[in-house]
């Protein structure tokens, strides 16, 4: 298990200090990107040389440099501004919004501040992680539009999100949301495979699309509407989930992640929810940084597919790029490197 103070920063304070500048988060990635030691991502060579914070490969000769092929990858964002802004994305419960970004962190635009917490979000997707185990509440609900939806799994101008939350005598564990095309049992067959671990038992309200799509699952199955009672009292969980990535919406993105982007902006929220207990902010900041360095570029074209991010006021730090005061504090000598313990992933 990762140590604070050791693989991590404990804190916000002791994160400036191990960071000060780019050569100390250059030297951060490389030791996480390379536990056991460089390796040529083309020939897979351990034999290199050093040179100017790059490697050069004895064997193919390739030059290779720390941030090639990760979501830093070419970015003219010093690595200072881009671990604070890893900080405050995983640090509170909601985040944070590019206009803010923009506002206390030396970032020329609020398009380079959108995009940099788009590319993080790339990251965030819990795509390949382990599906939920045990039971597990499921349902669906309609997020976005500018009026409330009628009742039923209909409503003109929203998204249609799933969601799923493993409960057990302990309390709430962890968490799926997704978007769907739709409330059919084949969409909801495919979330349920996706996400939630053959053999479960998943409870779920009465809608008739469930059995069909939970083949191979155990199925408790609520009728809500005999029980007389609103659905957040029969399924609690999951109702509550739905409560909160809504709180996030309105409240830090303002609505603005309720259109395309809204599948990323899932993935953020369920990042953070499922690391609601962890023992230090400072250990979901060094598993975003994780994420970020294994996953590839993705450029702002990829990103912004049909929305295009919208100038805001203020309009922040102008000017040459550099970063700022506040981390302009005394260095520390690199404590990750202190000890040949290798953090895990």
């Amino acid at each position: 298990m990762p140590i604070a103070g050791q693989d991590y920063p404990a804190d916000l304070a002791q994160m400036r200090a191990w960071f000060p500048d780019d050569e100390a988060c250059l030297d951060y990635l490389d030791w996480l990107r390379w536990p056991q030691g460089f390796q040529c991502p083309s020939c897979e060579s351990r034999s290199a040389i050093k040179q100017a914070g790059r490697y050069r490969c004895r064997d193919c000769r390739k030059r290779v440099s720390v941030t090639a092929g990760t979501i830093f990858d070419k970015t003219r964002t010093p690595l200072t501004v881009w671990f604070e802004t890893v900080w405050l994305m995983t640090a509170g419960k909601q985040g944070v919004s590019a206009a803010h970004l923009h506002r206390v962190l030396p970032i020329s635009s609020y398009q380079t501040a959108w995009t940099m917490l788009s590319k993080l979000r790339t990251a965030m997707s819990s795509a390949g992680s382990g599906r939920l185990t045990g039971r597990v509440e499921v349902d669906e609900t309609f997020i976005g539009g500018p009026r409330p939806g009628t009742v039923g799994r209909g409503a003109a101008g929203k998204t249609l999100v799933a969601g799923a939350i493993e409960v057990n005598k302990h309390g709430w564990g962890r968490a799926r949301l997704a978007v769907i095309a739709d409330a059919s049992a084949g969409s909801l067959k495919a979330f349920i495979q996706a996400n939630i671990e053959a053999g479960s038992t998943v409870v779920s309200d009465g809608w008739s699309a469930y059995p069909a799509a939970l083949e191979g699952y155990a199925h408790e199955r609520l009728n809500v509407s005999a029980s007389g009672l609103p659905a957040h009292h029969s399924l609690p969980a999951v109702h509550r989930l739905f409560a909160s990535v809504k709180r996030l919406l309105d409240g830090t993105y303002q609505g603005s992640g309720t259109t395309e982007h809204l599948p990323e902006y899932l993935d953020e929220f369920v990042f953070r929810f499922n690391r609601r207990h962890s023992s230090s902010r400072g250990l979901v900041f060094l598993r975003l940084i994780q994420r970020a360095i294994l996953s590839p570029p993705v450029s702002y074209q990829e990103l912004v597919r049909v929305p295009k991010p919208k100038a805001v006021s203020p309009a922040g730090v102008r000017g040459p790029r550099a970063k700022p005061g506040s981390l302009d504090l005394g260095p520390v000598d690199r404590p990750w490197r202190a000890t040949d313990t290798k953090v895990d992933r």
